[in-house]
């Protein structure tokens, strides 16, 4: 038996494991905040199975670095570690990053209590992304059972706070880690993903003049000028949909392109014309831009088709989330190298952007790697009230994973021979 038909034969037998091991993840209400009882569990499980795991602190100084994303109600970092697993290799191959998270989005109490039907565990984080952890547990316990050892280094890394903007693994880019490549386990639907769109939150407010209704003449009513405002904002998303058309990885139409107004605020009296309007939103975006040219263009646009008023009386700032894209190119040859890994497992895969933002971005920009998003899971089951995933896609998705790193990192010959 080939090593492909070891690993594949080894991965499958431990299907039960691996539904057991997602179900135990999901009881843990690992929202922003609260992980530390799943990431104290992550790492027992980890050092019981014999790996080198590491319980590591995410420093307080992060929330001064240009990178870091604000998250609302932050009060400390203590207690809630990044685990990180380091598999040193022989020392003469490349070396690779593996990544997820274990935070997950709120939701209600029953989303906690896992279910197993027909193959699928429903439940909060099964998709997104307690699915992809389990996927990479597989991986590391398939080299390990079978003796592989390989020529490169490799670190799996279990973050958390990604779902509030990725500061666990800026946190380890901080530290230092970097690889030949790394690949980011988010839910692709087993689609090899070397792109993915950005994203970013904004706040406009408006500021007026606020009289009594009687005197509405006298008044510059400040929901007014955000109606105006947020149609510029409107006219910007047509200008940037039709500015990002033709991405060969982001064929899809409708346009992944978006500009969402999330939240409107103004007024407080029917009789009273408001003197403030307050709008936040987001603005989804391929690799064709970055957040500064997004502000420089929707900057301009307001100079030259706001009210003369809204033009004195606004401001506008990128407040919260600040994702940028990515684009790996697709030539690369650890991109080329982790295509041909999914092929030799699921058949043909067209190269494809993933139309979410994650962690990966962080990688590509601030670590410089060449960074891969792949992983389980339908992205349109994430965070929704019946978050679900198929167990048979996380096995298939472990298959990939260590036949990449096989092949990327390399084995030593005697191991192969054997």
């Amino acid at each position: 038996m080939g090593f492909e038909e070891e690993s594949s034969s080894y991965i499958r037998s431990r299907g039960e494991w691996a539904r057991d091991l997602l179900c135990r993840l999901i009881a843990f209400r690992s929202t922003t905040g609260a992980e530390r009882d799943v990431q104290e569990h992550v790492h027992g499980l980890l050092t019981s199975a014999g790996f080198p795991a590491e319980l590591a602190p995410v420093d307080e100084d992060i929330v001064s670095d240009r990178d870091y994303t604000t998250v609302p109600g932050h009060e400390s970092y203590r207690g809630r570690p990044n685990v990180l697993v380091n598999l040193p290799g022989s020392g003469s191959g490349r070396s690779a990053l593996v990544n997820s998270h274990t935070d997950v989005v709120p939701g209600p109490d029953k989303l906690f209590d896992a279910r197993c039907e027909h193959g699928v565990v429903h439940g909060r984080g099964a998709c997104d992304a307690k699915g992809q952890v389990v996927t990479i547990m597989l991986a590391l316990s398939a080299l390990k059972e079978l003796g592989i050892r390989l020529k490169g280094d490799v670190q799996a890394q279990f973050v958390i706070e990604e779902e509030a903007g990725g500061n666990g693994s800026l946190s380890t880019i901080i530290r230092g880690n970097r690889a030949d490549a790394a690949v980011v386990l988010e839910p692709t639907g087993l689609g090899v993903c070397p792109a993915n769109r950005g994203a970013v939150w904004f706040k406009l407010v408006v500021t007026g003049r606020s009289v009594h209704m009687g005197r509405y003449r006298e008044g510059v009513n400040a929901v007014d000028e955000m109606l105006g405002l947020v149609s510029v904002l409107k006219d910007y998303e047509t200008f940037l949909r039709d500015a990002s058309k033709g991405h060969p990885l982001f064929p899809d139409d409708p346009s992944p392109v978006v500009v969402n107004v999330g939240e409107i605020r103004g007024g407080d009296w029917p009789s009273t014309v408001p003197g403030e309007c307050l709008v936040e939103g987001g603005i989804a975006f391929l690799p064709n831009r970055n957040i500064r040219r997004i502000r420089e263009e929707i900057s301009a646009l307001i100079e030259s088709k706001a009210t003369p008023w809204a033009r004195e009386h606004h401001s506008f700032e990128f407040a919260r989330l600040h994702n940028e894209a990515f684009e790996t190119p697709i030539e690369h040859p650890a991109v080329r190298c982790f295509h041909r890994a999914a092929e030799s497992v699921l058949g043909h895969q067209e190269l494809k952007g993933w139309v979410a933002s994650c962690d990966g971005r962080l990688f590509y920009h601030r670590g410089r790697m060449p960074t891969i998003v792949f992983g389980p899971g339908d992205l349109g089951h994430a965070h929704s009230p019946d978050e679900q995933i198929r167990m048979g896609d996380i096995l298939r998705a472990a298959e990939v994973l260590v036949k990449f790193l096989v092949d990327w990192c390399g084995v030593e010959e005697s191991e192969q021979e054997a």
